[in-house]
């Protein structure tokens, strides 16, 4: 159960400043999925709640786009110390809901404050231009303004995580917002509405949302108040969000799904490699979109790669997110690990052969073995589809053309990472990988500092770095005339 101690435990939206019920007092209820039981309520609101969220948002606006860059900063670096003196209970309350080992929770945190810091930067230096005339008594002005009310839709696997880096550049850039946390994980999601309430964010320039999908998202769409829309999630939800989107020309930052390639060629050193491949797939157990989905090597070291991570797998700690030392926690629920055994079973039956794992753990409930699976084909359904779970397929390649082929053979392009000594070999593969994130002997990647997006059907637009303040801005040319020059 979640404990009444924590007081960022909100079991109530935010409209308007006002933390409010449901208008039908409906809830739903929201289970720890390392133990399955439920861990509390919270309301099930819909299109008629969303609705005056949109419109507190854009009541807010009109004063919050005045507001200085070094006050947005001001309010922004508030945010951040407020999560980093609450870490521990911000981790908690994570972990309870989402099931990841509490060191990772406490990463997540971390993370997200500092995406909060580097937007608090960011906000000084948004820069318009002066350009030279070609009339000489006129002169031409490019603005950078606010774009609006945005709508930011996240997911269960990073909970705090994907709203920091979506309300950090929003903030800094002087929009108001309406926020959509997943139904498994609201929780974390309802927590920022008190950090920002904390740190001196004005009244309904943040909402909070918990309810059915559809139609909240239908309403966020459709809105012509809302003038942004921001997911992470599926690229086929991402897809219908973009449609519906289109009715009122929005504008759209997608970071959709992915099938990262991991690439291990024979000049590696197979020690970091294993330990970059550890991280990369079976952190948050699998359940990240840019986790390593298919594992490439070439034929010189494949068996010895492959009987390494093989041992490295076994010797994941699988248990709750809360004990100490957990490396591995369970699966979100029950059609996750369903979808983990059907692909397990279809690699089984096309000739894969199981060298770890490979079937439930013995804790039972969602947790599955951290699994290693041989001899993998590009007949198996890994080999499109996005695992999203403990299990690393392994594939043989003789000719690095041939490793970038297969790697490059899906309609996503997220995230890759691949593992050389040969400089020149590095060059070739980094530019031959069609992917928005590219790990050259690195497993773990993801910097506020960097820009976090995708190529293909992985996404539209970018978030973190420099980049990332720039999809909350409109571009707005003026010629000013009449100077009597």
């Amino acid at each position: 159960m979640l404990s009444k101690s924590n007081r960022y435990v909100k079991e109530a939206n935010l409209i308007g400043g006002q933390w409010v019920a449901a208008d039908s007092g409906q809830t739903f209820e929201v289970n720890n999925p390392a133990s399955g039981q439920i861990i509390g309520t919270v309301p099930f609101c819909s299109k008629a709640e969303t609705r005056r969220a949109i419109e507190a948002a854009s009541a807010a606006f009109e004063s919050f786009k005045n507001t200085t860059a070094n006050e947005r900063a001001g309010i922004l670096r508030r945010m951040h110390d407020v999560m980093m003196d609450n870490q521990d209970a911000l981790a908690e309350l994570l972990t309870l809901e989402m099931g990841k080992p509490l060191a990772e929770a406490k990463g997540e945190i971390g993370i997200g404050a500092q995406y909060l810091l580097w937007f608090a930067e960011e906000a000084r230096r948004v820069y318009g231009d002066l350009v030279p005339s070609p009339w000489g008594d006129r002169r031409i002005m490019v603005r950078k303004e606010p774009v609006g009310v945005i709508a930011a839709i996240t997911p269960w696997n990073f909970p705090s995580s994907m709203l920091a880096r979506k309300i950090g550049p929003a903030i800094a850039a002087g929009c108001t917002s309406v926020i959509k946390p997943a139904e498994q994980t609201p929780y974390s999601g309802l927590a920022w509405g008190l950090i920002a309430d904390e740190a001196g964010l004005p009244e309904g320039a943040m909402n909070i949302i918990t309810g059915g999908a559809s139609e909240i998202g239908k309403e966020l769409c459709a809105n012509p108040q809302v003038r942004k829309i921001t997911f992470t999630g599926s690229t086929e939800v991402g897809k219908i969000l973009m449609k519906q989107a289109a009715n009122t020309v929005k504008k759209v930052s997608m970071e959709l799904g992915g099938n990262a390639p991991f690439l291990v060629f024979n000049s590696a050193d197979i020690d970091k490699a294993v330990e970059g491949a550890i991280a990369a797939k079976y952190r948050n157990s699998g359940q990240t979109c840019v986790c390593t989905n298919r594992f490439y090597v070439q034929s010189k070291i494949y068996n010895q790669f492959t009987d390494r991570l093989a041992e490295a797998a076994e010797n994941l700690k699988v248990g709750p997110g809360m004990e100490t030392g957990t490396q591995q926690g369970p699966l979100i629920d029950d059609a996750a690990i369903d979808k983990v055994e059907e692909l397990v079973a279809d690699a089984i039956k096309k000739g894969g052969e199981v060298v770890a794992g490979g079937a439930r753990h013995s804790l039972g409930g969602t947790f599955f073995q951290p699994t290693v699976i041989k001899n993998a084909k590009p007949k198996m359904r890994f080999s499109k589809e996005e695992i999203f779970g403990p299990v690393s397929p392994v594939y043989k390649f003789t000719k690095e053309e041939d490793a970038i082929a297969r790697a490059n053979d899906t309609i996503y392009g997220l995230a890759c990472y691949f593992y050389t000594q040969d400089l020149g070999q590095a060059f070739r593969v980094m530019e031959g990988l069609k992917y928005g994130l590219v790990g050259v002997n690195e497993g773990v990647i993801t910097t506020p500092e960097a820009p976090f997006g995708g190529m293909k059907e992985s996404g539209v637009g970018t978030e973190g770095g420099r980049h990332g303040i720039d999809e909350y801005l409109d571009t707005k040319y003026v010629c000013i005339g009449g100077l009597g020059l």
